[in-house]
């Protein structure tokens, strides 16, 4: 396939589902695990059949299909993991993500028709280690998330231009070092490196003295203990403009543990961000026709930045920061989340743990699913997933735009059989309802868990 010359939009997906629903909501990419040798058991993740028909599904698309295969392989899982190189290779996807070494020399014999793409979990925190991967076969490296701005800027400077450089934006941040950690298989033993993380991280901790078994000891944060590594979650979509000045030519959604839902929100809120980018840097137009060529490796500084030392730039002068749509900036608290950060990409705000709380928020709920639209009729068929009442305010999740703010109507909701219901209250159920606006197939609909208007 021809490569996009525009910043990439990688998302991630736990099942083929969720794939199609990061390629549908605007995802350049989708990294994903198979049943074996990623590093998320949890979700279901793929077959090679799924792998075949997500391939098929995202290039019909102009969009692109990693495989993770990034665990750090024990002996007895060489032969194997090599096999299962060779086997994706048939499938039709376009790139392995890999950690080990060893790995990355055999996929690129088994396998050099494809990209390979070295995992975060490798640690490149410098150029001189991404030249050297270069030169080993690898075409991307997924920076250490624990990289400054700055650091992002000389590994671009120093590399070959046509190596891609990822970088995490959103999601999920582990207290380990780029995801290398040993806790959960020393107190759980589940490995963390094998895809299999009980994240005691998140746990909450007291203090208990030996000689006083029993008698617990808060460390005071707060008067419910402490969560001594419980990490914020990072969300950099203001800020996805410094990064591509930088030089990051991928952008990485954390998160192929979670649902379609948050898949669909975050793919289009970066996506949408991106465009926002393009546009305000003179890239594109409003509709998005190529004014000038964009170039992945603008290096650009902001006023009172050091400059990187023979740096180009495309741009002459100060950029000015780009500027979201509010819609856009509330994108993020819709979906569940930690407490946020922007990770370690600002030295003055670095990431720091979340003590007040171990769970997620969650402000908003999916109510239901869009089956179908009758544009005559202007009824919207759905399927239900929590309770909808009338006078209850919802939102339908539509790709490449603000979502769609709805009222539920007083009269007309219908259930499967067209009989009047006086509130959609069965999940899993099918029902329709009057919207005089046209929405699409899979938007999903939300609405706020807390202080939602409802009638007797």
């Amino acid at each position: 396939m021809k490569r996009r010359l525009k910043p990439e939009v990688l998302a991630p997906a736990g099942n083929l589902r969720s794939l199609m629903t990061a390629v549908d909501f605007g995802a350049d990419a989708v990294y994903c695990g198979g049943k074996a040798f990623g590093m998320r058991s949890a979700p279901k993740n793929l077959s090679l059949e799924d792998f075949e028909q997500g391939a098929r599904y995202a290039h019909e698309r102009n969009a692109r299909v990693y495989v993770t295969c990034n665990i750090l392989p024990r002996n007895g899982e060489v032969e194997d993991m090599k096999e299962y190189i060779g086997q994706l290779a048939d499938t039709g996807v376009d790139a392995l993500i890999v950690t080990d070494i060893g790995v990355l020399m055999a996929a690129r014999r088994i396998a050099p028709n494809l990209e390979l793409h070295v995992s975060t979990q490798a640690g490149v925190t410098n150029y001189l280690a991404a030249n050297a991967l270069y030169e080993l076969g690898a075409k991307r490296v997924v920076l250490a998330r624990e990289m400054g701005l700055q650091a992002v800027r000389d590994i671009r400077a120093n590399i070959p231009e046509d190596m891609d450089v990822e970088c995490f934006v959103h999601g999920s941040m582990c207290m380990a070092f780029s995801g290398r950690c040993l806790i959960s298989n020393y107190m759980t033993g589940r490995d963390g490196n094998h895809g299999d993380c009980a994240q005691p991280c998140r746990w909450k901790y007291h203090v208990v003295e030996e000689k006083r078994p029993g008698q617990f000891f808060p460390v005071e944060e707060n008067d419910e203990g402490t969560f001594l590594f419980n990490s914020q979650d990072m969300n950099m979509l203001e800020h996805i403009d410094d990064l591509i000045d930088a030089g990051a030519t991928s952008l990485k959604i954390e998160g192929r543990a979670k649902s379609a839902y948050y898949v669909a929100a975050m793919a289009n809120a970066y996506k949408c961000a991106v465009n926002e980018y393009m546009l305000q840097r003179g890239f594109e137009d409003e509709q998005g026709n190529e004014l000038k060529p964009f170039h992945s490796q603008v290096r650009l500084t902001r006023a009172g930045d050091v400059p990187v030392t023979g740096e180009s730039t495309n741009i002459d002068g100060e950029v000015p920061a780009v500027a979201l749509p509010e819609w856009l900036k509330e994108e993020p608290f819709k979906v569940s989340h930690r407490e946020y950060s922007t990770g370690f990409y600002y030295p003055e705000h670095q990431v720091g743990q979340n003590t007040d709380r171990g769970g997620y928020f969650r402000d908003w709920l999916v109510v239901g699913e869009v089956l179908s639209y009758d544009s005559e009729l202007k009824r919207v068929r759905l399927m239900s997933r929590n309770k909808i009442v009338p006078g209850q305010e919802v939102e339908f999740l539509v790709p490449g735009a603000a979502p769609v703010r709805f009222t539920v109507p007083e009269q007309g909701l219908l259930d499967a059989d067209n009989m009047p219901v006086e509130a959609i209250n069965n999940p899993a159920h099918v029902f329709s309802m009057p919207c005089p606006v046209e929405v699409p197939v899979n938007a999903a609909i939300r609405s706020r868990a807390k202080n939602r208007t409802l009638k007797a």
